[in-house]
């Protein structure tokens, strides 16, 4: 919105520095930090008030729940980061379609998690909302984004293009809308998946979303710069520049959210934050035409959800041939496999943040590798 001011700069001649988009990502990143920080421990000391704790009873936490005594943290931590998201793009970014699907498909999904953790926490229905439901809504979300990037003219084209990593040009040139609809769809709910399955340690999830949204950024703004563009040999979307803004707002509101999530956290992201978080990074990665990316730069995250399937699957495996079940690893996801083994919660986390950064240098290497 304040780049609109840009074109007042006959009138008072710094506002044109508000045309530079990197200017205007660092504006982005400070100022959710800062809606962070300010309204944080009001959001925390109400969700106390309402006595919004998470829920562990059952049996998928185990004995480690008592371990780390995080019953009774607030949750519903998503609040604190769609508020400074959503506040810190709308000033911040230049409008179009690229920022308004990013946002809908935030705040929607946002919503959907909402009703996820209400009916766990407050309802103390320990289901949430039915798993057919979700994926009717999650489906719903992901028709109403790409029909309004099909028929815009300025994305209609291009987001029918599928790059791959280390390839200079589409590997398809115009995907088939019903195979478009599927790939983002299990984009968007998987990695929401991943990302829920991830925010299991404080700061956990949320510093591998910073590194993943950092890297985002470069891309969408490498993807917004024709001459960049050019010499990456990535494709040229127009507009996609403007998504660098609405990371560098995410990077700012992961900074503040991890203020109040790291060890011993006062607040959890909840539903409200995991699903939401995995939406708007899987929509990103396709509107700057790096979608497979995705899976190098969110490593951890494809790690975590890997680690469920394999333990799910060797479990079923074994107990077919053998009669009894066995797990592959002590426990999944896999940052409670090396809890068990005896690592502090606090080392888990460390080096899955140094793996996090691995894979994001990784992942912006790809850029140049082609």
């Amino acid at each position: 919105m304040l780049s609109i001011l840009s074109g007042y700069d006959d009138v008072f001649g710094p506002l044109r520095i508000l045309r530079y988009i990197t200017l205007r990502t660092l504006f982005a990143a400070g100022t959710a930090a800062l809606i962070g920080f300010i309204i944080g421990p009001w959001l925390i000391a109400h969700l106390r008030r309402l006595k919004f704790g998470q829920n562990y009873d059952d049996d998928r936490t185990g004995d480690l729940a008592n371990r780390f005594d995080k019953k009774n943290t607030p949750t519903m931590g998503g609040l604190l980061i769609f508020a400074c998201v959503i506040g810190s793009s709308i000033l911040w970014a230049a409008p179009n379609i690229w920022v308004g699907v990013a946002l809908f498909v935030y705040t929607a999904l946002t919503a959907v998690g909402f009703r996820d953790d209400y009916l766990k926490v407050v309802r103390k229905n320990r289901n949430g909302i039915s798993s057919g439901a979700k994926i009717f809504w999650q489906t719903v979300i992901t028709l109403v984004a790409l029909t309004a990037l099909l028929l815009h003219p300025a994305s209609s084209v291009k987001i029918r293009e599928l790059w791959v990593p280390f390839v200079k040009h589409p590997v398809i040139a115009s995907m088939p809308i019903a195979a478009l609809v599927i790939f983002v769809y299990l984009w968007i709910v998987g990695f929401s998946n991943a990302i829920n399955l991830t925010d299991g340690l404080d700061g956990l999830a949320i510093g591998c979303t910073i590194t993943v949204a950092l890297t985002y950024g470069i891309m969408a703004y490498a993807a917004g710069n024709a001459k960049i563009a050019d010499y990456l040999l990535i494709s040229f979307v127009n507009g996609t520049g403007e998504l660098a803004v609405v990371c560098g707002a995410l990077v700012g509101a992961g900074i503040a959210f991890l203020w109040y999530n790291s060890h011993p956290a006062e607040l959890f992201m909840g539903d409200t934050g995991s699903l939401a978080l995995g939406g708007l990074l899987g929509i990103i990665a396709f509107m700057v035409q790096q979608p497979l990316t995705l899976v190098i730069v969110g490593g951890v995250f494809v790690w975590e959800a890997a680690s469920v399937v394999i333990q799910v699957g060797f479990f079923k495996l074994t107990r077919r041939r053998e009669g009894q079940g066995r797990r592959f690893f002590l426990m999944a996801p896999i940052h409670h496999h090396f809890q068990k083994r005896g690592w502090p919660e606090t080392k888990v986390v460390l080096r899955f943040w140094i793996l996090s950064l691995i894979f994001a240098l990784a992942g912006l290497g790809t850029l140049k590798i082609r």
